[in-house]
């Protein structure tokens, strides 16, 4: 695809990005509700909304908030489930790290799991593209993301406690992460490290201020980089 336009990976990227809106839709609107219900105003609603783009961090830092937490402990759950943030972008630089700073400026604030992952996966099914199709890829899945993540949080926040009881929105949450990490789950690293962190996701559950969250996480990473390490030695790469 090195002689197609960077428009054609755009629009490609606005294809792969589509069917995320399926989960993308009900965890913002879920998010806009949960946080008005938590006592926030709309405005206020959508500032975490925007600032943050992070669904997961959001609810964790709200859920946090509204159990009275010390400050330094919500910022600390929040950033710890952002970490991966940090991979994501140590990921993406080899393909985008020399595109113009202000495209790199959008990218990474654009980059979300679900930007991130049709992205990786785009970029290491053509390799031959140039920088300016890859990031035209880039804002491709932002495109149909980003956008409805904001209107949905705002109607969620609209709507408020007016959302019926019945209406199981939090299915999104779990659905978007497994969609999104089965697929990548593609070395024993990788499989390693997410069954030690869900497993001591599981036995941590009852430490307070998401503890337990932070800690499987740091098991996680150390697990997956040690089993890496390992196979390295062996040069046995699966």
């Amino acid at each position: 695809m090195r002689s197609d336009p960077p428009r054609s990976a755009y629009w490609r990227g606005v294809r792969d990005g589509a069917p995320f809106l399926l989960v993308v839709t009900p965890f913002a609107m879920l998010f806009g509700v949960v946080a008005t219900e938590a006592g926030l105003n709309v405005v206020e609603a959508m500032g975490f909304s925007i600032v943050v783009i992070a669904g997961a961090a959001q609810f964790a830092a709200l859920q946090l908030l509204v159990d009275n937490a010390p400050t330094v402990v919500v910022l600390a759950s929040s950033l710890a489930i952002n970490l991966r943030m940090a991979m994501y972008s140590a990921s993406l630089t080899p393909h985008i790290g020399a595109a113009p700073l202000w495209q790199r400026i959008l990218a990474a604030y654009f980059m979300v799991d679900q930007t991130y992952a049709c992205s990786i996966a785009a970029y290491e099914t053509h390799p031959d593209w140039t920088i300016p199709q890859k990031i035209a890829y880039f804002f491709g899945t932002v495109t149909p993301i980003c956008p409805m993540w904001y209107a949905m949080t705002l109607a969620g926040a609209l709507i408020g406690s007016a959302m019926p009881a019945g209406l199981a929105l939090d299915f999104a949450v779990p659905i978007t992460f497994i969609a999104l990490i089965a697929p990548m789950l593609r070395t024993a690293a990788h499989k390693v490290a997410a069954l030690v962190s869900v497993a001591l996701a599981l036995v941590l559950a009852g430490l307070p201020y998401n503890l337990g969250l932070m800690l499987a996480a740091l098991g996680g990473m150390m697990s997956g980089a040690q089993v890496e390490l390992w196979m390295e030695r062996r040069g046995t790469w699966t």
